[in-house]
């Protein structure tokens, strides 16, 4: 990124928050790429560390735990992450979070809040199914209550800290006969010891290797009644409406910065690798595509400011934040494969980081809704 740039939002707090995000990541995160990427998810201890220097839910209230900032504490944790290539399921737990917040009761968020920032409770949420991925109207898991409990049954699928969570979000019908989104409700699940829950191996991608994404499977699972998340049955639906921007807008942050990370490499190892007798970037080919990755990671940047600020102020609408989910990871995908190319051989190398950041940005314009439903969504507002 052009050093002479600063983002509108970035206060002398949110910096120094940068710095000790950046040097936690550096000194804890980065060494264990190979092996968390091997077993296909982070150390449990990753998590009580992130949570100890407050890189858990740094825009959480303190009295709830969390670090009491705002919104840009969050993209802090997300933009660093991505500039170093570690994919750690923080951005899960802030969404968790979130969900908590705003609708949980009291209790519920006393209870969880203050053990999610601490690392202690790894969250998930789980909306996807095997039929049902944008979807959501269609999801076939059901609650059916019986007094104090509801049973359960039903499975997810690709759900991202799902082999890890010891607290899941999870979508449902409470009312299989409601039509279009009423019958749907959100429940909060506490796993540990959980009977009739069962989380599977974590699933084989094409990248994010260390990042844990597993199916969950329920089984006459039973939960108490007071789990249901806001005061009543068949809010679910409306929940999820009301924080997929803060998911979307999250999406995008990571875009950005596999972006600016993507040219970064790029310009360095032409102008490091030398062919037919002079560096690699001193043909006029190279040095125009990487003009125009340059160009699309910069007007990206300040696209992405622009909706971090509305955001913060609370005037992102959803539509703003489609566009950004769509646009962005669709530059972030093209420059990632540019930068692949002038790599050459090489690029296809899985030890390049080029290489696994190609691989790894490709589910980005598919999860959090894909981006044919953005389009959808940004046409519907014409």
């Amino acid at each position: 990124m052009d050093s002479t740039y600063t983002s509108p939002w970035m206060s002398d707090d949110v910096q120094s928050f940068r710095k000790t995000v950046r040097q936690f990541i550096q000194r804890e995160f980065v060494p264990q790429q190979a092996r968390w990427r091997e077993q296909h998810r982070a150390d449990a201890e990753a998590w009580t560390k992130a949570g100890a220097i407050g890189m858990l839910l740094p825009d959480v209230p303190q009295e709830y735990g969390g670090g009491g900032g705002t919104f840009a504490h969050e993209v802090v944790v997300l933009d660093e992450l991505g500039r170093a290539g570690v994919h750690f399921g923080s951005s899960i737990q802030s969404i968790v979070a979130r969900y908590i917040l705003i609708h949980g009761r009291e209790e519920q968020k006393r209870n969880w809040l203050p053990r999610m920032a601490r690392g202690e409770v790894v969250s998930a949420i789980a909306m996807t199914e095997p039929a049902a991925g944008s979807d959501l109207q269609s999801i076939q898991t059901v609650a059916r209550r019986e007094g104090d409990h509801y049973v359960i049954n039903g499975s997810k699928t690709f759900i991202s800290n799902g082999s890890q969570a010891g607290l899941i979000c999870l979508a449902l019908k409470t009312d299989p006969k409601a039509a279009g989104p009423k019958g749907i409700s959100l429940i909060l699940v506490e796993t540990n010891g959980l009977a009739g829950f069962r989380a599977g191996h974590p699933l084989e991608k094409l990248g994010r290797h260390g990042q844990d994404v597993s199916e969950l499977f329920f089984d006459d699972m039973h939960v108490p009644a007071s789990s249901l998340l806001g005061p009543a049955e068949g809010k679910g639906f409306f929940q999820m409406m009301d924080h997929l921007s803060y998911e979307r807008l999250a999406v995008s942050v990571a875009a950005v910065a596999t972006m600016e990370r993507a040219v970064d490499l790029t310009t360095q190892y032409v102008k490091d690798r030398v062919a037919f007798g002079k560096p690699l970037i001193e043909f006029q080919n190279t040095r125009m595509k990487l003009a125009e990755c340059k160009t699309d990671a910069q007007v990206g940047r300040v696209f992405l400011d622009s909706c971090i600020e509305r955001f913060i102020a609370g005037r992102l609408d959803p539509v703003t934040a489609a566009m950004a989910k769509y646009w962005l990871t669709e530059r972030e995908f093209h420059i990632a494969d540019e930068c692949v190319q002038l790599h050459g051989g090489y690029g296809y190398m899985v030890e390049y980081p080029i290489a696994r950041m190609w691989a790894d940005c490709r589910v980005q314009r598919i999860y959090a809704g894909t981006n044919e439903i953005m389009k959808e969504m940004i046409a519907w507002s014409l």
